[in-house]
């Protein structure tokens, strides 16, 4: 059993419920901004760091590295110790960190900050995600994943206007700077709205096979991320450490997917012979037995694979070839958050009358359309106009999709499982949108390379002087352009540069929505799970396993078929 996670069944406990999940919402607000607030201020740290090609990728992906390796420690670690004593210390280590970052005086700080920031960001949304998951039940719980997606969705979009907005008017140091009053006003509300909630079962802790995620996570993040930099098989780009070099001709990344494979299958092993000792685990092998928790989280690997990777072409294109400021682009980029949090009204209003599965379905193919549509507009000349309509399209598709995936991922998991299926969840989603922004951008930056490369060529501009510009070109994101632009001698080959970028994004957008079709193709599977109902309303009370003692494992029955361990081993009630 747990306790219970946002406050009493009474009036007044009510009240703090919903008052609790603002509160959550806010967190998660604070995490997922910070994910999207550096893309708009990558070009103003530049400038005033120095920072050079693997910096600004380091910048960006630091964070995203950390996040997803720690995710499922953290969630696991919520629910021993308390989901809300989590999610306020990963506030807190967040919004420290932040103030680093915002003073940081060189690249090398900014990126330190970067890294501890992810561990606060880790600490954070699968421990939002469990004490949702915890506090409410029925409809009651549809509506209030419905918020807490729609806000992710949202913020998506509302990081580059926020970072767009301090950055032109103010400095790029306010994008994170902000983070310390939003922290402030988070761990009060926590504090005061938002009660504890653990498993009460009290499970071993499991420091081998924390490490053992960590390893796997970690190195197959960091393979994803570097393999266009380090070349995916054949060294591209040596690593250094110092005065040391990386040798051979072979680069470190199939190395890693290795370190990566062993990990994993070291784990799953280790995790099998505890749960065989009735010792627990890092995660409950148990809960893949779960259809709807298996099969979604596949779906939901993919799906954001096809998501994450777009928003960061976006930006670029829009600034570095469009010209727009970075505010310009914030603003633009409000019709994604618009469309998103539309929908969450309309997810509220279906709860309980469509089938969560159908809306997932919708909302993916909203933002195929959205997606592709993108792809369709983009050109060097392309008028703002046109692409605001397909962006709200996508965040609608956002909006809709995201909190009711989530909602059919963890329909069946008991409450006391919360916290390691929560992380389990947002790991598969981190993982993919990892693997997206591995996929896409090595589209967006190969085919813009290649392109321009070529539209130099028959220009006949020689060989040496063709590679300095693309070369330039494709290491600053586009940011070279305008200083292309700006002299008479290099006019056309910006001109070239921005067709070939314009290109690029188009290719990506287009991949994008390809693997969003693969995605939406993944919730076929899901199509006769219990996840078919409104999430928590089979019946399924806050704190209660779903299985409850007594009842047979021959009479039919919604609730999941887990298989029988004792409470020390695994949480979870014989059945």
């Amino acid at each position: 059993m747990s306790t219970a996670g946002l406050a009493p069944s009474t009036a007044e406990g009510g009240r703090r419920r919903w008052v609790g999940l603002v509160v959550i919402s806010l967190a998660v607000s604070l995490i997922i901004v910070d994910s999207t607030i550096v893309n708009v201020a990558i070009p103003s740290i530049v400038k005033d760091l120095g920072v050079d090609s693997t910096g600004v990728q380091w910048v960006q992906e630091s964070y995203t590295l950390v996040f997803a390796a720690l995710l499922l420690v953290f969630g696991t670690l919520g629910d021993r110790y308390g989901r809300r004593l989590v999610l306020i210390v990963g506030v807190v280590v967040f919004a420290l960190s932040s103030v680093v970052a915002a003073l940081a005086p060189s690249g090398e700080l900014l990126i330190a900050a970067r890294f501890v920031q992810g561990v606060g960001g880790a600490m954070v949304l699968p421990s939002t995600l469990s004490l949702i998951n915890a506090g409410f039940a029925g409809p009651e719980r549809a509506i209030a994943l419905a918020v807490w997606g729609s806000t992710i969705g949202g913020m998506t979009a509302v990081g580059p206007l926020l970072g767009g907005w301090l950055t032109t008017a103010y400095s790029w140091r306010w994008a994170f700077g902000i983070n310390i009053p939003l922290g402030i006003v988070i761990v009060t509300g926590a504090l005061l709205a938002v009660a504890e909630s653990r498993d009460d079962a009290r499970r071993r802790l499991d420091p081998v096979g924390a490490v053992l995620s960590v390893v796997a996570s970690a190195s197959l993040v960091f393979a994803l991320i570097e393999g266009r930099n380090y070349g995916w098989w054949a060294v591209d780009h040596r690593p250094r450490l110092g005065s040391w070099e990386w040798p051979g001709g072979v680069s470190p990344i199939p190395l890693a997917f290795g370190v990566a494979l062993l990990a994993i299958l070291a784990w799953v092993s280790w995790a099998r012979a505890r749960e065989r000792r009735g010792l627990g685990s890092m995660f409950a092998i148990e809960l893949l037995r779960i259809r709807s928790f298996r099969n979604g989280n596949l779906a939901a690997m993919i799906v954001s694979l096809g998501e994450f990777g777009i928003i960061l072409a976006l930006p670029i294109w829009l600034q570095n070839v469009l010209g727009f400021t970075a505010l310009d682009t914030g603003l633009i980029l409000l019709a994604l958050a618009l469309g998103s949090f539309g929908a969450s009204g309309l997810a509220g209003a279906f709860s309980g009358r469509v089938r969560p599965i159908v809306v997932v379905r919708v909302g993916l193919a909203a933002e195929i359309v959205g997606v592709a549509g993108l792809g369709d507009v983009v050109r060097p000349d392309a008028p703002w106009a046109a692409l605001v309509p397909f962006l709200f399209v996508y965040g609608f598709g956002v909006g809709l999709a995201t909190a009711q995936l989530t909602g059919v991922i963890l329909t069946d998991v008991p409450v006391s499982a919360s916290g390691q299926a929560s992380g389990t969840q947002s790991t598969s989603r981190q993982i993919g949108s990892a693997l997206g922004i591995a996929v896409l951008g090595t589209v967006l930056f190969s085919s813009a390379s290649g392109l321009l490369s070529n539209a130099l060529d028959q220009r006949g501009i020689p060989a040496a002087q063709r590679d300095s510009l693309v070369s330039a070109v494709v290491d600053s994101s586009g940011a070279a352009i305008s200083q292309l632009a700006a002299s008479p001698a290099t006019a056309p080959a910006a001109g070239d540069a921005k067709e070939a970028f314009s290109d690029g994004t188009r290719y990506a957008a287009w991949s994008a929505a390809a693997f969003l079709v693969v995605g939406l193709a993944a919730t076929l599977s899901l199509g006769n799970a219990r996840d078919e109902v409104t999430p928590g309303a089979s019946g399924t009370q806050s704190g209660q396993d779903p299985l409850p003692r007594g009842r047979r494992r021959s009479q039919p029955s919604a609730e999941p078929a887990l298989p029988a361990r004792s409470p020390r081993g695994s949480g979870m009630r014989n059945g």
